[in-house]
């Protein structure tokens, strides 16, 4: 008897149980090898789980819409139809929905795993000597007779997507060949594979309805995880005024050319922390961990509840334009769900900006795994006194560091806000280069 388990994979770092968003097959369906099976809904990405085994999809464990932990089984495939039966009577019988072990064991053999080949974005689309195709996409090429084998993907790592099928439809002519990736390594871990993010339709927002209670999102349940992980941390705040109207005026002269308020304000922080290291560092119990990058984290609401924070990596050393392009690519992908784990989970320090909605003044609270996060609050024209004794008109922000104080101290922390404002009011210009 061959009849393989499909487990509810793990695809983030945080990642505790996951939910599943559909199933692309049905039971008795054929299934083919590196073919998606089923969408699952991680904590911060929905995303096509593939199986690498042919067979037959026998039967599901756990329906659409509901949530099952990480290494539990979710559904059986069996290698012949032979064997369908008798793989829903073992379901039955071992009552497979159980609580997951440490290292799920499987029903008679263990399918082996290829690791997705995760090229630059917008890179090729083959895999393996494969193409990366979403379910839809796939579909909709058989409906209008495309071959695939001659487009260049658009989605998550070059991934052809839908609009690509259509498009190509529309024009009525091949685009020339993708240029075909090296082979991914292999690896033989788990039953099934997450490939590239999906792009999924926009999730509905529940109306609230006094007196109703809503469930929280896998989304918010992991926010929640995170911000309860953070109250055993001691930390302590410091507050400051800075001055912004050079930064005001730079902003002004580029923002034409794509350059965001956001990217310049990452781009100054992660600039002053390479002289101040131990911002960019963080707590472990061996002692202090100092990162080799910086990669400044950004906190995003979503619009349908929740928080995510893009990170931007090595922002010190990145360009401020291609780091503009780099965010708003970043925020995009992060709304429709898109984005890998590497680019939401890797973050050294994290801004979190409100002065957009007028906010003064405000503390954050402090991310797991980093020593610091930074509040931005608006910048307002204030009356300041000038050196000369006089009066004068300032745009002023307030700006609040909540940091970890096992590792960090008040005058750490106060030294940086130093050098930060010393930055922005002093020479702003410098940002650019």
């Amino acid at each position: 008897m061959s009849i393989h388990e499909v487990f509810m994979p793990a695809l983030s770092s945080t990642m505790t149980e996951g939910k599943i968003v559909s199933w692309v097959k049905s039971p008795g369906d054929k299934v083919e090898k590196g073919e998606t099976v089923v969408v699952v809904e991680s904590d911060k990405a929905d995303m096509d789980v593939e199986t690498f085994y042919e067979g037959f999809l026998a039967h599901i464990i756990v329906e659409a819409g509901e949530t099952a932990p990480v290494g539990s089984a979710i559904a059986f495939i069996a290698e012949t139809e032979a064997e369908i039966e008798q793989a829903k009577s073992l379901a039955n019988s071992s009552g497979a929905a159980a609580t997951p072990t440490s290292s799920p064991q499987p029903v008679a053999a263990t399918a082996s795993v290829a690791t997705p080949a995760l090229a630059s974005q917008n890179g090729s689309n083959h895999k393996e000597g494969r193409l990366v195709v979403s379910p839809r996409a796939r579909k909709l090429a058989k409906e209008l007779k495309v071959d695939l084998t001659t487009l260049q993907g658009s989605g998550p790592y070059g991934r052809i997507v839908a609009e690509d099928v259509e498009a190509l439809s529309n024009k009525g002519k091949q685009p020339a060949p993708a240029p075909v990736a090296p082979p991914a390594p292999v690896a033989t871990s788990a039953p099934v594979a997450p490939p590239a993010p999906r792009t999924p339709a926009p999730a509905p927002v529940v109306a609230a309805v006094p007196g109703q209670i809503v469930p929280l999102t896998t989304f918010q349940n992991a926010v929640v995880r995170n911000m309860v992980a953070t109250i055993s941390v001691p930390v302590f705040r410091v507050g400051y005024t800075i001055t912004t109207d050079g930064l005001d005026k730079l902003y002004k002269q580029i923002k034409s050319k794509g350059v965001t308020m956001t990217a310049l304000l990452a781009k100054a922080v992660a600039v002053t922390l390479q002289k101040h290291p131990l911002l960019n560092a963080s707590y472990s119990d061996q002692g202090i961990v100092y990162h080799s990058d910086i990669n400044i984290s950004v906190a995003v609401a979503m619009d349908d509840g929740g928080l995510i924070t893009p990170v931007l990596q090595n922002a010190d050393a990145v360009d401020i334009y291609s780091l503009s392009r780099t965010w708003k690519s970043l925020v995009e992908r992060a709304r429709a769900k898109q984005l890998q784990p590497q680019e939401y989970n890797s973050g050294t320090f994290t801004l979190s900006n409100l002065g957009m909605f007028g906010v003064d003044k405000f503390d954050a609270i402090l991310p797991p795994g980093q020593g610091s996060i930074l509040a931005i609050g608006a910048s307002r024209p204030q009356v300041v006194a000038t050196p000369d004794g006089l009066f004068a008109v300032r745009q002023q922000m307030q700006v609040n560091i909540t940091s970890d104080h096992r590792i960090i101290y008040g005058a750490h922390a106060a030294a940086f806000l130093q050098d930060l404002a010393k930055l922005i009011e002093t020479n702003p210009q410098s940002l650019t280069m």
